[in-house]
């Protein structure tokens, strides 16, 4: 499971920012893998990583990277402290309320996970989302502070640079839905060699007050085959 391969892999080295701007490990889940009746395979193994990843969207940075270095990776309190140079009293209490919205979000049993159900506005927003094509259209859609990660490269903040970034002239075909409880567009760029569309990347939206504040880039085809999608169109 994706838990126990991050704590054998941990190094003793110290991330830099937020786990899902460094992390390459996370990536999103479809809603669409836990339907009515998923097999017991999916709930066993997908379901509990799928409500880790989308509990530690919850999480201020310094409580995700807290969480993740003790919980995850398994360092101790006094390494994360001089990691991220903080006392180790502030780091136990980070990791401690870390814990507490994770236990509220990410539930012991697997069953009782429920994912959260997209409202109408979200619908909306990402319908205008997937049809934005200049950084005009995107900016009315954007928070003043969203902010776009995109591991491992680092994160777009900001309304006029995120929009200038979502708006270059790049040929997009994209396919909306639902990953981490949240709505998500799946994204593919033409080659121009080839004339073919190319699996590229999985936004996963969060929304607020009928803006995007964050937008979490998982780049890369796999993520896309994730859900059940080719590799080119």
């Amino acid at each position: 499971m994706y838990l126990d391969h991050r704590k054998a892999a941990a190094r003793r080295t110290v991330p830099v920012g937020d786990p899902l701007e460094w992390s390459t490990d996370l990536g999103p889940y479809p809603d669409a893998l836990l339907g009515d009746d998923p097999p017991s395979d999916l709930l066993a193994r997908e379901t509990v990583e799928l409500a880790l990843i989308a509990a530690l969207m919850y999480l201020p940075p310094r409580q995700r990277a807290a969480f993740v270095l003790r919980d995850i990776s398994g360092w101790t309190p006094a390494e994360i402290a001089d990691g991220l140079d903080l006392a180790v009293p502030a780091v136990n209490s980070l990791i401690q309320r870390a814990r507490k919205t994770i236990r509220h979000y990410a539930p012991t049993d697997s069953r009782d996970w429920r994912r959260p159900a997209l409202t109408s506005e979200d619908e909306e927003v990402l319908r205008r989302y997937a049809a934005a094509t200049d950084p005009a259209s995107f900016r009315e859609l954007l928070a003043e502070n969203v902010r776009i990660t995109m591991p491992p490269d680092p994160p777009v903040t900001g309304r006029e640079a995120a929009a200038e970034f979502l708006g270059r002239p790049m040929d997009w075909r994209t396919f909306p839905s639902a990953a981490n409880g949240r709505p998500a567009l799946i994204c593919y760029l033409r080659d121009p060699d080839t004339d073919r569309y190319v699996a590229t990347v999985v936004d996963v939206l969060t929304i607020e007050n009928g803006r995007i504040v964050e937008s979490y880039a998982f780049v890369g085809a796999h993520h896309v085959a994730a859900f059940g999608l080719p590799e080119s169109l």
